[in-house]
C-alpha cells in the first residue's frame, strides 16, 4: 500500500510495502543462497555480480558439460523485481551414487580424514550410504579447494555456494560464450608463451602452499581470452601429506608440457618440475 493511499486512521509506522512474486515455473526454484550456512557461501569480499536477494529465482538453462563424476549446468539467478540482480552461473552437480564411480578416490584422498569415523568406514566398504557420503565429500573437497585457491589469488572460478552435491560457481566466458578448454585452442606464439607463464606461476603458487592440482591437463584449463582459468579441483592433493604428491606433481608437469610442445613451445617437464620443487622447499 502506498503512503498516499493510507487512511488517516492508520499509523504509518505499522504500514509496509510489499511486492508479490509469481509462482515458479518448470525448471525453477527459489534462490538457495539463504538456505545454506555462511561457511557454505563464497569468500569475502564477494564480486559485485553475486546475487544475494531473497526474492531471486534460479532457472535451469541447460547442461553445459557432462563428466564421469559430475555434470555442469547453466543456472540463471535473477530477482524478477530487481533485474540488476541477475547472473548466470555454472552449477556443478556430483552424480547420484548409482550413476558414478570413485575409482580414483583412494590415491587422491590419502592423507585426508573425515569428521565422522562412521562415514569413513562406510566409504571404505563402498556401501550405498558410503557412496552417498563420498559424493558429498567430493563436492565439499572441490568447494574447499576453490575457496583456498581463490584466496591464494589463483585463476579459478569464484565459488558462490555449496549445498549437498551442488556447487555454484562463476561461469567463465569469452564474448558471452563459454570459454573453450585450452586443448581446443591454437594460440599464436606470443599468447602460447603467455599461457605457459601463467600456468607455471599458478603451479608455483600451489606448490608454495603445499598443494598440487593432481589432475592438471589442457582439458581442465579454460582459455578465457588472454588469461587461463583452472577448473576441476576436487582431487587437490597435499604435496607432502600424500605419499604420491610428488608423482602427481610430475604428472601435472608432463601433461601440460606435452601439450605446449605439440603447439610449438620448447618446454621441458623435468625442468618445470625442478623449478617447482625449488618453490616447495
Amino acid at each position: 500500500m502506498s503512503q498516499e493511499n493510507l487512511s488517516p486512521d492508520l499509523d504509518p509506522r505499522f504500514v509496509f510495502d510489499y511486492r508479490a512474486y509469481d509462482d515458479l515455473g518448470p525448471g525453477q526454484r527459489w534462490s538457495t543462497w539463504l538456505d545454506v550456512e555462511p561457511l557454505s557461501r563464497g569468500p569475502e569480499p564477494r564480486p559485485d555480480w553475486v546475487v544475494t536477494s531473497q526474492g531471486a529465482v534460479d532457472t535451469e538453462l541447460g547442461i553445459l558439460k557432462t563428466g564421469k563424476e559430475a555434470d555442469v549446468f547453466l543456472l540463471d539467478r535473477t530477482d524478477p523485481h530487481d533485474p540488476a540482480q541477475s547472473v548466470v552461473m555454472a552449477a556443478k552437480r556430483y552424480r547420484a551414487p548409482e550413476h558414478r564411480t570413485f575409482h580414483r578416490a583412494a590415491s587422491y584422498t590419502e592423507g585426508r580424514s573425515m569428521k565422522r569415523s562412521r562415514d569413513e568406514r562406510a566409504v571404505k566398504r563402498k556401501s550405498t550410504f558410503g557412496r552417498e557420503v563420498a559424493a558429498g565429500e567430493w563436492a565439499v573437497s572441490e568447494w574447499s579447494a576453490l575457496n583456498r585457491c581463490w584466496e591464494l589469488g589463483l585463476p579459478v572460478p569464484y565459488p558462490v555456494q555449496v549445498e549437498g552435491t551442488e556447487i555454484l560457481m562463476e561461469w567463465i566466458t569469452v564474448d558471452g560464450e563459454t570459454a573453450p578448454r585450452l586443448a581446443q585452442t591454437r594460440p599464436e606464439p606470443a599468447l602460447l608463451a603467455s599461457y605457459f607463464d601463467q600456468l607455471r606461476e599458478a603451479m608455483a603458487t600451489l606448490v608454495q602452499a603445499g598443494l598440487v592440482h593432481g589432475d592438471l591437463s589442457p582439458y581442465n584449463i579454460l582459455a578465457a581470452g588472454e588469461r587461463l582459468v583452472v577448473i576441476d579441483l576436487p582431487q587437490l592433493v597435499d604435496l607432502v601429506g600424500n605419499a604420491q604428491g610428488f608423482d602427481f606433481l610430475l604428472r601435472d608437469c608432463t601433461n601440460v608440457c606435452t601439450w605446449f610442445v605439440r603447439r610449438g613451445l620448447e618446454v621441458d617437464p623435468q625442468e618445470l618440475f625442478g623449478e617447482l620443487m625449488a618453490h616447495a622447499f
